[in-house]
């Protein structure tokens, strides 16, 4: 099986389809996704801005489109890479602003960090595809380990989002939920860390992203679906669904490169792989 075929389904898939959702949303609506967007940290009057959306709003549609096909994949990865990463700019004032408000906490900074983390993990899947699409097979980064790293740390940042902010974050969960919202936050941010911990250590990292992946899958079904069914006409809710999708598209990508660098790790040093590999 070719390596840059292996890593184009299912995570690319969702990532792309995901990506044009986003896109259309941002179109129907006519602004930047406040929640996942948030260019207004850096001023309510920013000249242009709804011309700024537009243009983002199309760049998602061709670019999460152009991934979804081999000829176009390359151009629409690059595409998504550089507006995600774009994207990961807009939070950086509350850097700045958030603390003066609400105090020079480290639940503060964390919580701050979450944002830029959400778009970094898009960055990065799309960075993947993208070097799988380059290098003939080998999946190999320039630096491998950025990937993983980038990765897992972001995911730890979210765990630690939710523990130091359970109340935030309990308020988001079902209350038909047995668990309840506080217990169900604290679990879910422990969960968040240990997939971190695991993608960062190599230790099961194949099967901490394929969980994380599906982790936010669920969130996707139980908690930010009925949000759209209670606020249809919010951007929000429709938005961070998209966007969460979009993160579900980007650990399975994550999962499927370490799966296939591991696979041909072991056979550039002679060792037969089995079928299945690290899952």
């Amino acid at each position: 099986m070719n390596s840059s075929e292996s890593i184009m389904r299912p995570g690319t898939f969702i990532y792309g389809i995901a990506s044009v959702a986003a896109g259309v949303l941002d179109l129907v609506w006519d602004e930047f996704e406040p929640a996942h967007q948030p260019i207004q940290a850096w001023g309510d009057h920013i000249p242009g801005v709804s011309i700024f959306a537009y243009i983002a709003a199309v760049w998602l549609i061709a670019g999460g489109a152009a991934i979804l096909w081999r000829r176009t994949a390359l151009a629409g990865a690059t595409a998504l890479a550089i507006l995600y990463a774009i994207f990961a700019v807009f939070p950086l004032p509350r850097f700045y602003i958030t603390p003066h408000y609400l105090g020079y906490h480290a639940s503060v900074y964390i919580g701050v960090l979450d944002f830029v983390c959400l778009q970094l993990i898009l960055v990065v899947s799309a960075a993947i595809v993208r070097a799988s699409l380059t290098t003939r097979g080998s999946l190999s980064l320039p630096a491998p380990r950025v990937a993983p790293w980038t990765f897992g740390l972001c995911s730890i940042n979210f765990g630690l989002a939710h523990l130091t902010d359970v109340q935030a974050t309990a308020s988001m969960v079902p209350k038909w939920m047995p668990v309840g919202g506080d217990f169900g936050t604290v679990l879910t941010g422990i969960a968040f860390v240990l997939a971190g911990l695991g993608i960062v250590s190599g230790i099961r990292d194949v099967l901490a992203a394929r969980l994380l992946g599906t982790m936010l899958l669920v969130f996707s079904v139980v908690v930010l679906t009925p949000m759209i069914f209670a606020a249809p006409h919010d951007h929000t809710s429709w938005g961070g669904n998209a966007y969460n999708l979009t993160a579900v598209g980007a650990a399975w990508i994550l999962a499927d490169w370490l799966a296939t660098r591991a696979q041909l790790e072991r056979l550039s040093n002679g060792v037969r792989t089995p079928s299945i590999i690290r899952n």
